[in-house]
């Protein structure tokens, strides 16, 4: 059986008295601390959601104008190749005109020299059929 005897009080009494300072000299300022970096935490993790959304929100906006300005940049490129095209077709046309009257300049050019030719030829074989015949009967004509 156990005694309740004065030093068992005494013990008790003790150890309330040890409790009750060490839950104002300890344990109240651990809670504190603790509870201190727990709202710290909490605070910095919705700061850290706050920021996250507001990034996302960022990102979200980014892209859309990334795709405005592509579609843009994407429109104002078939329209410059689409002048680069009208360019080229005006340029062929162009040097297809000139080559075109450049060929007929030619063609011209030659036909008068053909003509000339025969002419200076018909001139050359009368002149050499008159001799021919000059030399073959021995007198002149």
């Amino acid at each position: 059986m156990i005694s309740l005897d004065l030093a068992f009080v005494i013990q008790v009494i003790n150890f309330l008295v040890l409790m009750i300072i060490l839950n104002v000299f300890l344990f109240k300022p651990i809670r504190k601390v603790i509870a201190d970096r727990k709202a710290q935490i909490d605070g910095s993790r919705e700061r850290a959601a706050v920021v996250d959304k507001e990034v996302q929100e960022k990102m979200a906006l980014y892209e859309a104008r990334l795709r405005d300005v592509k579609a843009k940049a994407g429109a104002e490129r078939e329209v410059l190749r689409k002048e680069a095209q009208q360019e080229e077709s005006a340029i062929l046309e162009k040097a297809r005109k000139e080559a075109a009257d450049s060929l007929a300049s030619i063609k011209s050019r030659v036909a008068k020299e053909t003509v000339d030719a025969k002419e200076f030829l018909k001139e050359q074989s009368r002149s050499l059929s008159l001799e021919i015949c000059q030399k073959v009967l021995g007198r002149s004509l």
